[in-house]
Parts: structure tokens; C-alpha cells; sequence
């Protein structure tokens, strides 16, 4: 399955299996990656990183590494989740041609599930550093959904004190006579349910089928809130907004902390019937409030650049864009 030996300059190069290395080896390539997550976009990478190396060692992340001289200088993940595939990491050495390296790292994964049967789907949604993956992935025959990294400042007040923000029934503005409280894990289920209503017929469902089921959605908040690949699940700037009275929510905010000072926006959505009255506005307006009182700098989150409305709110809340990247998805039906 693997391709033949790459030449790169004259240094000759191949391509092994990642189930054929230790952690000890990615050391360098690794440390190589959370610098430039951590250069570009403010992220705490290290968490990542060492999830990636506990499943090396285990032999039990399924991909591909670019060999120079024995030494890893790129690689590729996969993970499998029934009938769909989802590229979950791809990075190249700066030192080395990374367009090339990363189309023959793609083009590997690539054969490897396409050779898997009953495979429906392919997800993914990576962040290149220093190059594009768009023509790679068009290649490939993946459809490409442009999505912007976001980063605003939190500047602190000298002298004026920052309330925190008090849960309780909003009384007037938008939001008016529904509940704010913070993120409880009892709301699992009902976010679940939010999650999958909220992105129907949405762009965003479209590129994450998570969000079309409660079992998926109910997935992806596990995967947010408790595992480490989106930082660390901050309850105290995560919010949901519910009717009096009533189990289901009307709007949920989630964040995380992804490195010193610097909060991420996970998840923002507001049910169908509940939206055009601010209430995403609101829900932001008190997370980032909520960061700022616990001493945070920074806060960042992603948007798919075809909804425009939410990128406006977030312009308007003093986010920018920093980056730019294609989620890529491919399909059988539109292979």
C-alpha cells in the first residue's frame, strides 16, 4: 500500500508505516509541530502531542511517516469510526518540501481507506502551516468548505473591576426571560440533541456528520469536553440558555483553555425557533466575559467562512481572522 521512495534534493526518502516507530523517534517532528501551533495560533499543542505519542507506543495510530535518513520529517494519521474515515493530523518538517511531502503522505492515506470496505465517508480538517492543502485535497476528489481561524484580544480594564458573570433569568435584552446558567454535565443529553437540530441543513453538518445524529453529537461533545484535543473544558466560561421549566435548550456556548491566557471556542449554536433574537451574541458576549475575569488574554475560535452571519457577530465582538484553511470531505456518492 505504501508508495515507492521519494527523492528530495539528494537526501532519498520513503514512506513507512507510523506502527513501525516509537514516539522517541517523532520526538524532534513533534516538537517541530506544537512550536508552530504555538507560533501561529496561541495553542498549547503538548496535550495533543502526548496522546499522539501514548498511541505510537501502543501501535495503535494507524498512518504514514516520511523516513529521511532515518529520521521522521513528516506523517499522517487516520482514525475509523464505522463507515467513515477521518484524517486527523497531517504535518510536514519546514525544513523540507512540505506541498510534495504532504500530497504523497495524503495520497497514501488515501489509497489505505479507499481499499477499506464499506467505507462511505473521508473527513479532513487539518491546519497547514506555511503551504495550502487545497489543490491537494481537490485532487483527491474532496469537496472544500473555506473555515477562518479567529483570534480576538481581552484587554483588562486598569482600575475598573470586571463583574463576573451571574447566572439567573434574564430579565430584558435579547435572551429576555429565558435561564443562563453554566455548563452542568447533566445537560449532555439535551446539548446533544441542540447540536443536531441547530445544524440541520447547515453547512457545518455538511462537513461534520457528527452534528446530523443525538449519538454523533453526543460523541463529539464527549470528545470536547472531556479528552484533551481541544484543550482543557473551561465550565466556568461555558454557558446554556434554557426556558424556564422545560428540558431542552435554547443556545449553548462551550469553551476551553488552550494554552497560558487563551480561551477557545469550542461550540456555539442556538435551536431552530430561537435564532435571529441575538441569543449567539449573547452566549459569546458572556463567555468572553467570563474569560476576562479569570485573567485570560486571548480567545479564539473557528468558523466556517459560508456562514456569514456568524462571522459578522464575531467581527463585531473584535475577533480577525489570522488563518485560513479548507475542511475537506469526500464521499462515494460524489466520488
Amino acid at each position: 500500500m505504501h508508495g515507492p521512495s521519494l527523492r528530495a534534493g539528494r537526501y532519498p526518502m520513503q514512506i513507512v508505516d507510523l506502527r513501525q516507530l516509537t514516539s522517541r523517534q517523532l520526538e524532534p517532528l513533534l516538537a517541530e509541530e506544537a512550536q508552530q501551533w504555538r507560533q501561529e495560533l496561541q495553542w498549547d499543542y503538548r496535550a495533543s502531542i502526548e496522546l499522539i505519542k501514548k498511541f505510537v507506543d501502543a501501535r495503535s495510530l494507524t498512518g504514514s511517516a516520511v523516513i529521511e535518513d532515518g529520521q521522521p520529517v513528516g506523517y499522517a494519521f487516520y482514525v475509523l469510526e464505522e463507515q467513515k474515515g477521518l484524517v486527523g493530523g497531517l504535518f510536514v518538517s519546514p525544513r523540507y518540501s512540505q506541498q510534495e511531502l504532504s500530497r504523497r503522505l495524503l495520497a497514501d492515506t488515501l489509497a489505505t481507506l479507499s481499499g477499506m470496505p464499506k467505507l462511505e465517508r473521508v473527513e479532513a480538517q487539518l491546519i497547514p502551516f506555511g503551504y495550502t492543502l487545497d489543490p491537494i485535497l481537490s485532487e483527491y476528489g474532496f469537496r472544500l468548505y473555506l473555515r477562518q481561524f479567529m483570534l480576538a484580544s481581552l484587554p483588562q480594564t486598569n482600575g475598573a473591576h470586571i463583574f463576573d458573570v451571574l447566572p439567573g433569568l434574564i430579565r430584558e435584552g435579547s435572551g429576555a426571560g429565558l435561564i443562563l446558567e453554566r455548563w452542568d454535565h447533566r445537560y449532555f443529553d439535551s446539548c446533544a440533541r441542540l447540536i443536531q437540530l441547530a445544524y440541520a441543513n447547515h453547512v457545518d453538518g455538511e462537513i461534520n456528520d457528527q452534528y446530523r445524529s443525538e449519538s454523533g453529537a453526543l460523541r463529539f461533545l464527549k470528545n470536547i469536553i472531556i479528552l484533551p484535543g481541544c484543550g482543557q473544558f473551561q465550565p466556568d466560561a461555558s454557558f446554556v440558555l434554557r426556558p424556564p421549566h422545560e428540558n431542552h435548550l435554547a443556545g449553548v456556548v462551550l469553551n476551553s483553555c488552550v494554552s497560558a491566557g487563551v480561551g477557545h471556542t469550542t461550540q456555539i449554536c442556538v435551536m431552530p425557533g430561537y435564532q435571529g433574537r441575538g441569543l449567539g451574541r449573547r452566549l459569546m458576549e458572556a463567555s468572553l466575559q467570563a474569560l476576562r475575569v479569570r485573567r485570560y488574554t486571548m480567545a479564539s475560535l473557528t468558523v466556517t467562512s459560508g456562514n456569514e452571519r456568524a462571522v459578522r457577530l464575531y467581527e463585531k465582538l473584535g475577533f480577525t481572522t489570522i488563518k485560513k484553511f479548507a475542511a475537506g470531505v469526500w464521499t462515494t456518492y460524489g466520488a
